[in-house]
């Protein structure tokens, strides 16, 4: 008993950091722990993952909220987009082949990964000058922030709202159809079609999930998938370690960054691809 809840402790905090850093929530760390670890029924981990992914928002938001890291105007804008696209997703359920669907988003995440090593290839792949968007200079989209790894002030604008407002509709969709989480999909908006730096796409992205979550979070709850002795400890741990997380990645540069994001993106879209084959890994 006190074994499993150091262990659930220990796998939130671990669970809280990486979400906090890369915007993507815990639930790859959590649900593999849960089932193969601890022998949990799927059912009860994708529950306790919701509930991570909750527990990860609310801590990593504060901090990034108090150090005007993360683009709130962003992050309500694209959640509308999110929302439509869950909500019609899981009226559609049963009507598109699964197969496709998951060979479709994994492509995605693959060809989202080759764009990062590019980026990471070309030294000025962080700081290319972005022309001002009219929809985004409109919506009051552009942002800034103070960046504590490279010691000064980081202007940006917003590119391609359309773009990245239709594959936060599409992540919505897929999130929807098939029950998997979006939090990649929501860096890759953000990062890849919108060109936000990786700082605040990252920061913006917890915010994001958080909010989806929670609207599916009482549907999990009233079918018994959430079990509060699971649950607890792990929110204890994810909350301590979004943190900590949110104090690192601010001394972190992008570059590093999305050097454990492409390994992380890779491996998300290849186990996409293989579930559509009826592959797990």
């Amino acid at each position: 008993m006190i074994y499993s809840l150091l262990l659930m402790l220990g796998v939130g905090a671990l669970a809280g950091v990486f979400g906090a850093i890369l915007g993507i929530g815990g639930g790859m760390i959590i649900t593999p722990v849960l089932t193969l670890g601890l022998g949990l029924d799927i059912k009860y981990a994708i529950g306790a993952s919701i509930i991570a992914v909750i527990a990860t928002s609310s801590g990593s938001t504060i901090a990034y909220l108090k150090d005007d890291m993360l683009n709130l105007r962003v992050a309500m804008f694209l959640e509308i987009a999110t929302t439509v696209g869950a909500v019609l997703g899981a009226v559609l359920t049963g009507l598109f082949n699964a197969t496709f669907l998951f060979f479709l988003f994994g492509a995605l995440l693959i060809f989202t990964t080759y764009n990062m090593i590019r980026k990471l290839m070309d030294k000025n792949g962080e700081n290319q000058a972005a022309q001002a968007d009219r929809i985004a200079t409109k919506l009051n989209l552009n942002g800034t922030y103070y960046d504590k790894a490279l010691a000064k002030q980081v202007d940006y604008q917003v590119q391609n709202v359309p773009g990245g407002f239709t594959m936060m509709f599409g992540a919505g969709l897929a999130s929807g159809l098939l029950g998997i989480g979006s939090g990649a999909f929501k860096v890759l908006a953000m990062d890849t079609i919108m060109h936000m730096p990786l700082k605040p796409s990252s920061a913006t992205s917890n915010l994001m999930m958080g909010v989806t979550a929670a609207a599916s979070a009482m549907v999990y709850f009233f079918n018994g998938s959430i079990k509060a002795g699971i649950a607890a400890p792990l929110a204890i741990g994810i909350l301590i370690g979004a943190l900590i997380g949110t104090r690192i990645m601010q001394h972190l540069k992008p570059r590093f960054i999305r050097m454990i994001f492409v390994p992380i993106m890779f491996y998300l879209g290849l186990q996409m691809i293989l579930k559509g084959f009826g592959v797990m890994i």
